[in-house]
């Protein structure tokens, strides 16, 4: 069956989108040539939407954020 559009596979899906562009982006103007610092830039840019699509699947939901700081007290 289908599951409702929530919004954190919006966010998945989103960050993941992100990752192909940036490195499908990366990619086409490395072919075409670039100079060390525009190399830099692009490895940061996928460096960067890798680090948010991990950061989206990995943060906790405010819900167990809020259970493990009870489950402390």
């Amino acid at each position: 069956m289908s599951q409702p559009i929530t919004k954190q596979s919006l966010a998945e899906w989103g960050s993941a989108g992100l990752v192909l562009l940036s490195g499908a982006t990366a990619g086409h103007f490395a072919a075409l040539g670039m100079s060390p610092s525009q190399w830099l830039g692009a490895a940061a840019a996928v460096f960067g939407s890798v680090g948010v699509a991990v950061a989206v699947r990995t943060w906790p939901s405010p819900q167990k954020a809020e259970a493990k700081a009870k489950a402390r007290d």
